[in-house]
């Protein structure tokens, strides 16, 4: 059961890793086009599109959120690492666990209050660019966070593996 539940991870990670790395492929390309586009319009024909420069602001925006997602992935987020030199493995681990549930919690508390604020945004109409409702452009906030959540969790359930098959290959345990 146990590997079953591996395996769909593994399977939900590739896809996943896929789909990041074309998001951010994407964003990136797309951003830096436009932005050059809207200076070569600017400078050169004195005109260029009104709508580019906050286009270019949302693709900042997801594209953080993306490789926020990626990083997360990765398991590169940022750690204050002073323990590790004076602590045995299994703690450094179990620490790791303890942190690496925090900050799911978090990030699913973030998500939460991404999506009420979604909300209001459906609520008030708001819009961006030229007529878009503003919550489409940030959608990406409660879904970023939700599975910023979800690979923290991924990460967790990989340590545990890690620690109850390192106990359970020691001879005599």
């Amino acid at each position: 059961m146990y590997y079953r539940f591996i395996a769909l991870l593994e399977r939900l990670e590739r896809t996943g890793n896929f789909l990041e790395t074309a998001a951010l492929v994407t964003l990136f390309s797309s951003m830096m086009l436009l932005a050059v586009g809207q200076i070569v319009l600017r400078e050169i024909f004195n005109t260029g599109f009104v709508w580019a420069d906050e286009l270019i602001k949302l693709m900042v925006l997801w594209l953080a959120m993306v490789g926020s997602i990626s990083a997360a992935r990765e398991n590169r987020h940022i750690r204050i690492d002073a323990l590790s030199h004076v602590l045995p493995d299994l703690g450094i681990q179990a620490i790791r666990i303890f942190v690496d549930l925090f900050a799911a919690l978090v990030c699913s508390v973030i998500a939460w209050q991404a999506w009420r604020y979604l909300q209001v945004e459906i609520e008030y109409e708001d819009t961006v660019l030229v007529n878009i409702p503003a919550w489409i452009a940030h959608s990406i906030m409660p879904a970023a966070f939700l599975l910023i959540s979800f690979r923290f969790l991924v990460l967790v359930v990989k340590q545990i593996g890690a620690i109850v098959t390192r106990s359970s290959l020691r001879p005599g345990a």
